[in-house]
């Protein structure tokens, strides 16, 4: 028997090696095992670096089924975050920052400065995106993080970028995806998580130069860490919660929308907001790039 976890394959054979590992092991750390398991199975990226992060998503998700036992944190989440001087249950607890009005039209604040996020930099960013942002912070596999600064270097947005959807039957349908295909080359699109633009901020515009600044250089920075190009953008917007202005005035095409259901809901009962669904291709002959078999 077979299921389909994280867009891998697996077999009862697969939960029982790592059942092995587990009960071989009982001292090790989630950490461990993750990094252990991916060099038996050789899960790497392109630039041949360990999918660790990801692979520890992967056990969790054998835990959430009950086909694993993993072992408790070795350090509970929350002390994490306060270690990181970030938020703990809604209460800021560090990392003060500017929070005056930046105002005007758009040329007032040129130039910007969008970077890819530093370890100096990632505390203040998970700051800003925990506190700011509705869905808060929350990034696993491939990502890319942007922070965009003012010429005076004062934070005006975030930008999240992550793995695709696994499955998205309008967004394969404009690709023109089988689902071999698609299972392929899903890591060569890349879809926008999270976009904040900090309240304070009130620039008309600012939205989508910013979304044009990233979409020239984003498939350059992926080469840089992790070895490959993306060539699609994807996003998804609540309906019921914006308006997605700023992903069309950059270009963004809409291609349909969600059906309203988690991409974790095995059967189909678990209602989410349903979203547009905007692309954005980074070169002209995206199709024939993500459709050659």
């Amino acid at each position: 028997m077979e299921t389909i976890i994280q867009g891998r394959n697996v077999a009862d054979a697969d939960v029982e090696f790592v059942q092995e590992l587990l009960q071989s092991n009982p001292a090790w750390s989630r950490t461990r095992l993750s990094q252990e398991l991916c060099l038996r199975w050789d899960w790497r990226n392109q630039k041949g670096e360990l999918k660790d992060i990801a692979c520890r998503s992967f056990l969790r998700k054998l835990d959430e089924r009950g086909f694993i036992a993993l072992p408790a944190p070795k350090t509970p989440p929350h002390l994490l975050r306060k270690q990181a001087g970030l938020l703990a249950h809604g209460v800021q607890i560090g990392l003060p920052h500017a929070t005056e009005s930046i105002a005007g039209d758009l040329r007032s604040i040129l130039p910007v400065t969008v970077m890819t996020v530093s370890r100096n930099h990632h505390p203040l960013y998970r700051c800003l995106l925990d506190q700011y942002h509705y869905l808060g912070y929350h990034s696993v596999g491939e990502n890319m993080k942007y922070l965009v600064l003012d010429q005076k270097g004062t934070p005006l947005s975030c930008l999240l970028f992550g793995s695709a959807a696994w499955t998205s039957a309008p967004r394969d349908k404009y690709i023109g995806w089988s689902q071999k295909t698609r299972k392929a080359r899903v890591n060569w699109v890349t879809n926008n998580t999270r976009f904040l633009i900090l309240p304070w901020v009130k620039v008309p515009h600012l939205a989508s130069y910013i979304l044009g600044h990233v979409a020239r250089r984003i498939s350059r920075d992926w080469v840089d860490k992790y070895g490959h190009p993306v060539y699609l953008l994807e996003t998804f917007v609540e309906k019921d919660r914006f308006l997605g202005t700023c992903y069309k005035a950059a270009n963004w095409k809409y291609v349909g929308e969600t059906q309203g259901r988690s991409r974790n809901d095995r059967y189909n009962k678990l209602q989410v907001p349903v979203k547009d669904i905007y692309v954005y291709p980074l070169v002209k002959n995206f199709r024939a790039v993500l459709c050659d078999e």
